[in-house]
C-alpha cells in the first residue's frame, strides 16, 4: 500500500487551528464530544473523548444542513493514520456533498479491527472500539447533529471484517453494511494466521484482541460463522480476483505511469486480493445456504484504494435504501 507523508495531516492540523472551536461538553464526566472545528462545506472535525479508552477520538464528518441517517466509514489496516483516511484517499468529500447523509470516518483504530479487545497491548493500548462505535458515539453524535438513528457501516480491507462484525455485535443498529475486500473469516487456522501477521506489522499481539488461538473469542467474531445473525442487514460485497483490474494500468492516475508502481500494485496488492477473494467467497457461500441476500461484485483488480472508492459509488444505492433517503 503506498502511504501518503504525516506532513500532510501536520499541514491539515496547522490549518484547522484558525477555524473556531466548539467545546460540548468536559470529558471528565464521561464520554463527549470536546471538540468541533468547521473544515469548509459541510465538512466537520470533530474530536470526542472515550471514556471506554481513556483518549480522545479525531473523526471526519460530513454532514448535510438537515437531519439525516448515519454512515460509518472505517479505514484499511493502518486507521487512516499514515496512508490516510477515506476523505483523504477517495472522493468521498465530494460525493456525498449532495447525498442526505451524515458521513462519519473516525481516524485512529490501526490494526484494531475496530473491536474491544481482551487486554490492553504493549504497541497499540487500550482499544475499545466495539464500544465506541456502537454505544459511546451514537447519541453524541445524534446531540450534536440531529441524526435520524438509522445506520450504515462500510470497511475496507482490515475494517472489512470489522464492519460485518460490528453488525452481528449489535442487533438493529445498522440497517446496512459494505465490506470492500474484507477477510470475512477469522476463526479457521488460515485465517486466524493472517490476522495474527496484520496486527505484527504494527508491533500488536493478536492474542491481546481475542485471546489465544483456542479462545472461543475468535469463533464469536467470525461473521462467516455467525453469518445468520446478518439476516435483515442490506449487504454489499465485493472482491477483486486478484489480477489485473481498470485501475492497475499505467494510465490510471493513482499508478501515474511509473511501471515501478504497477509492478508492486500487481505483485502484492494482487496476491493480497487473491486471498481476500476466497475468504469472500466463503462469505457468500455462507449467506446463500442461507438464503441471506446480499449484493455481491466480484471483479478483476487487486488490492488498492480506487477499487474502494468505486465501491463506495456503487453499494450507495443498497444503502441509501436501507437508509430510506
Amino acid at each position: 500500500m503506498h502511504r501518503l507523508p504525516r506532513c500532510l495531516f501536520a499541514l491539515f492540523a496547522v490549518i484547522a487551528t484558525f477555524v473556531p472551536v466548539v467545546a460540548n461538553a468536559d470529558p471528565g464526566r464521561g464520554s463527549a464530544i470536546v471538540e468541533v472545528r468547521p473544515l469548509g462545506g459541510q465538512q466537520y472535525r470533530v474530536v470526542v473523548y472515550s471514556a471506554a479508552m481513556n483518549r480522545p477520538i479525531t473523526l471526519w464528518v460530513s454532514h448535510p444542513d438537515r437531519s439525516a441517517p448515519t454512515l460509518y466509514l472505517l479505514n484499511a489496516v493502518d486507521g487512516g493514520e499514515d496512508g490516510g483516511p477515506w476523505n483523504v484517499r477517495t472522493d468521498a468529500a465530494r460525493f456525498f456533498a449532495d447525498k442526505p447523509v451524515n458521513v462519519v470516518v473516525p481516524i485512529g483504530g490501526r490494526a484494531s479491527y475496530y473491536t474491544d479487545w481482551a487486554a490492553d497491548d504493549p504497541a497499540l493500548g487500550r482499544n475499545e472500539w466495539s464500544t465506541f462505535l456502537t454505544r459511546e458515539l451514537p447519541p453524541l453524535l445524534n446531540a450534536q447533529f440531529h441524526t435520524t438513528g438509522r445506520n450504515a457501516v462500510a470497511g475496507v480491507s482490515m475494517s472489512g471484517t470489522s464492519a460485518l462484525d460490528l453488525a452481528i455485535e449489535a442487533p438493529g443498529m445498522y440497517q446496512a453494511a459494505g465490506v470492500y475486500s474484507g477477510c470475512p473469516s477469522t476463526s479457521d487456522p488460515a485465517s486466524r494466521a493472517l490476522v495474527y501477521s496484520q496486527l505484527a506489522t504494527f508491533g500488536a499481539n493478536a492474542a491481546n484482541m481475542w485471546g489465544g488461538p483456542t479462545s472461543a473469542a475468535w469463533s464469536a467474531h467470525d461473521p462467516v460463522l455467525n453469518a445468520a445473525r446478518l439476516r435483515g442487514v442490506a449487504l454489499y460485497i465485493s472482491a477483486g480476483n486478484g489480477g489485473a483490474g481498470v485501475h492497475d494500468t499505467l494510465a490510471d492516475p493513482s499508478i501515474g505511469g511509473n511501471p515501478a508502481t504497477l509492478a508492486n500494485r500487481l505483485s502484492i496488492g494482487g496476491t493480497m486480493e487473491s486471498v481476500v477473494n476466497g475468504c469472500t467467497r466463503a462469505l457468500t457461500d455462507r449467506l446463500a445456504a442461507l438464503s441471506i441476500p446480499a449484493t455481491e461484485v466480484f471483479h478483476a483488480g487487486t488490492h488498492a484504494w480506487p477499487y474502494w472508492q468505486d465501491d463506495l459509488h456503487n453499494s450507495w444505492p443498497v444503502f441509501a435504501a436501507a437508509l430510506g433517503v
